[in-house]
Parts: C-alpha cells; structure tokens; sequence
C-alpha cells in the first residue's frame, strides 16, 4: 500500500511497476508460446504495439466519459492540471474494447491473421491484468467497500483510498481471480485444445467484474439505472460471448452436415 517504492535512490510509482512486470513477465511466456504454436514473432510484435496504443487510448477515452462530472474542464488548458489528468485514471474496459479493435486493425493493415492471435494469446490480458490489480492497491485506487473481517485493510495518507478505515481489499480478489482465468484458459487451450478461449475469458471476466463491482467504493465509475458502467459493458460482453459460441457451434454443425452430404453424393 505504497503509491511509490524507494529503490536504489530512485522514486517509483508502484502502479507503474507492477504494469511494467506483468508486460515484462507476460512477454516471456508469449515467446515460448509461440515457438510452441510456430507463429511469428514479429507479427506478435506488431500486434501487441498496436493493442497496448488501442488499450491506452481507450482506457482513457472511457475514464473520460464516466468522470466528465467530476473534472475541471476550465484548467483543461494548464499543462500540469493536463498532464496529471493524462497520466491518471483508466477504465479497463475501454482499453479491453479499443485494444482489441486496434489488433483487428492491424491485422488488416499489415496482413496479419489477427484472430489466431487473439485466440492463443488471450489468456495474456487476465494475466497481466492481476498485475495491474496489484497496482491498483498499492496505489490506493478501486478500493474496496468499508469491511472490518478477516483480510480488512486500511490504507495510509497520500493513497487515492479513503484513509484511515478499514476496506474490503477488492483489488487482490479481483488479482487472484484474475490469474485463476488466465491459467485456467491456458491449460485448456493446451491441453483440451479448447477453441472458445476468448469467449470462455469475456464471460468469466464479465460475472467477476459484474460481481465486484458491488464490492467498490470509489465513485468515479458512473452509474445508470443502478448499475455502474462497468457492469453494464459486463452484461453486454456476457450475452455477445454467449451468442458467439452459439453461432459459431451452428456453423461448425453445419459444416459437418454439409460434409456428409457431399461425402453420400
């Protein structure tokens, strides 16, 4: 529960950090992945740069819209009020929208199979995402609801948490959580050879998130209908994921149809 670490002399924001480990740590298994799956290494590359651009720009662009309220457009035009708002506050949602839109644009752009990609290295978005969560309580942010049993915490001055309560540590259950998901798809992708891994993610994600919401307390999420944002893009990921592996199941099924019959001819 430190907004910064002392390491070395040097000032560290922990949020930072703990991102930069879970891309770092996440790039490793990507390469043995690949070799495993012989895709190239390259179009992963372009893929990623593309997607970590999307998920930024969106992250941003959702955090925006739900805290519009809140910010102070008149200062807008101060570089330091400017920047600080740039470098703060995300919403994973929209990073998770804009960053796969951007994959499927480069695809297109630089002739990539995208959706291959996308399929075998999904279970990277969870898994790094637990990292991030672990930013998030170091730094304070997305804090739980006022909890005083087993696991409470109490964040100190100068975290974005409201000091000096005890919280529900919500950003590690959602970490562990998290990490259950990406492994759980990896080993089905494995060793089931599993091919829904990206709607078997969308719909675990959304139930969690759809669940933990409830256990927040900050407030700049955006509420409507009694529902945050966050848990209506949930609901919305949940039935799309379903209706794709429906669809996809009636194609499969017909294509198998259709390769009888032309077998019977």
């Amino acid at each position: 529960m430190h907004v910064y670490l002392h390491l070395f002399g040097l000032t560290i924001p922990s949020y930072g950090l703990l991102i930069a480990s879970g891309v770092v740590i996440g790039n490793i298994i990507a390469f043995f992945v690949l070799k495993h799956e012989k895709l190239d290494f390259n179009d992963w590359m372009i893929l990623e740069a593309y997607c970590i651009l999307g998920g930024f720009l969106g992250a941003k662009l959702l955090y925006l819209l739900v805290s519009y309220k809140s910010i102070d457009w008149s200062r807008i035009t101060d570089f330091q009020y400017f920047n600080a708002l740039m470098l703060s506050g995300f919403v994973f949602y929209g990073g998770l929208i804009f960053g796969l839109i951007f994959v499927f644009l480069a695809g297109k752009i630089h002739k990539i199979p995208a959706g291959i990609y996308v399929r075998k290295f999904i279970f990277l978005i969870p898994f790094m995402h637990s990292f991030g969560r672990v930013g998030c309580f170091m730094a304070g942010c997305c804090y739980g609801i006022p909890y005083d049993g087993i696991g409470a915490v109490v964040f100190p001055e100068g975290s974005y948490a409201i000091p000096g309560i005890k919280l529900f540590p919500v950003q590690l259950v959602e970490s562990a959580c998290l990490m259950i998901i990406a492994f759980a798809i990896l080993y089905l992708q494995i060793k089931k050879q599993w091919y829904y891994t990206v709607e078997t993610y969308l719909i675990l994600y959304a139930i969690l998130r759809f669940c933990l919401e409830n256990l927040r307390y900050d407030a700049e999420r955006g509420y409507y209908a009694g529902l945050s944002t966050s848990q209506w893009i949930s609901i919305g990921f949940l039935v799309a994921a379903m209706v794709s592996v429906v669809w996809q199941k009636k194609r499969k099924n017909q294509r198998f149809k259709n390769t009888i019959l032309e077998e019977k001819k």
